[in-house]
């Protein structure tokens, strides 16, 4: 069965006002009001929930055909005025227009200094907000627990569990004893494992797997390497490293909501508070991204860290509107 095949002939008025979502997403103008807007229409119901997914597979499938059908009205940012009725799609008329496009495909949405979530990750089965984590049980021998701003998207086929890691960080308990291993996708990347206990990251295409326990196989553009627990690897467009051994609570330390920091840059360290915290932290500085800094912050007091930064290295801090904080 093709993506043709998957299209009614006439669409209902939830999938076009899902068509109209996904259109706007990929429109490249898309604002932060839009995705808590479409948070708002997916949950009003299963049925919303269905239709954004179908909408998304076709705009996989048919890529700027649907651009082509829906583009006449933007969708409008009053979520009342979403259930206006749109001009009706035929079969025949999208087939056509995709014929027309010049360009399939869809188009990977990546909204500026990531103040709201891409496409790929609006449409991910499972997805956390900033600062939330959330526990996921896939089957009775694989369990989730997604960190902050984590998308995952569930792929698994003909009984072979595989998903991919869209984007953020997982810890992943695998206890299989069927024959096909737990598969994670994860930026081009593969891990996989039978028994293991392992932390996946994907942060800006740069992925870190780090096992805890077990064995965890990791793949990348025709490299592989197996690792036993206590041992963590990173991969990129770089190439795959090396295994080192790593402390195992280091990787554990968020789940029980800590960020434990040895020697880091205090860059580095602004950057991994603002997976968590809302709003922004803005280094104005950068003698002060370099400086070294180690300690132990809670993840629900982050802010703690904006006056130790004063008693540390002098630095002084504004506040902006939206949690935006300069900080020099």
């Amino acid at each position: 069965m093709t993506a043709a095949d998957d299209i009614p002939s006439e669409f209902d008025p939830l999938l076009r006002q899902a068509l109209a979502w996904v259109v706007r997403l990929n429109s490249g103008e898309a604002t932060s009001d839009d995705a808590a807007a479409l948070e708002l229409w997916r949950s009003r119901s299963p049925e919303h929930e269905a239709a954004f997914r179908h909408a998304v597979r076709l705009w996989r499938s048919l890529g700027d055909a649907t651009r082509k059908l829906v583009a006449d009205r933007e969708l409008p940012r009053d979520i009342s005025e979403a259930q206006r009725p749109r001009p009706r799609l035929s079969r025949r008329s999208l087939l056509g227009a995709a014929l027309a496009a010049s360009v399939a495909g869809y188009l990977v949405v990546r909204p500026p200094f990531g103040l709201w979530p891409s496409f790929d990750e609006l449409s991910a089965d499972y997805r956390t907000a900033k600062g939330e984590q959330r526990h996921v049980t896939l089957s009775d021998d694989i369990a989730l627990t997604l960190n902050t701003q984590t998308s995952i998207a569930v792929r698994s086929a003909s009984g072979e569990p595989r998903i991919e890691l869209i984007a953020g960080e997982a810890a992943v308990s695998a206890q299989r004893q069927a024959q096909a291993p737990l598969i994670v996708d994860a930026a081009g990347g593969r891990i996989s494992a039978y028994q293991a206990n392992f932390n996946v990251k994907c942060l800006d295409h740069v992925v870190s797997v780090l096992c805890l326990d077990g064995t965890v196989d990791v793949a990348w553009k025709g490299h592989s390497l197996s690792m036993q627990g206590g041992h963590q690897v990173s991969y990129s467009a770089a190439g795959l490293g090396t295994a080192s051994a790593v402390d195992p609570e280091l990787g554990r330390a968020w789940q029980h909501g800590l960020l434990i920091v040895r020697d880091w840059p205090v860059g580095r360290l602004v950057e991994e508070i603002n997976r968590y915290r809302p709003g922004k932290i803005v280094l104005m500085n950068t003698d002060l991204g370099r400086r070294m800094i180690s300690g132990t912050f809670h993840l629900d007091h982050l802010d703690d860290f904006i006056g130790q930064a004063h008693g540390l290295f002098g630095a002084t801090a504004r506040a902006l509107p939206g949690g935006i904080v300069l900080l020099s």
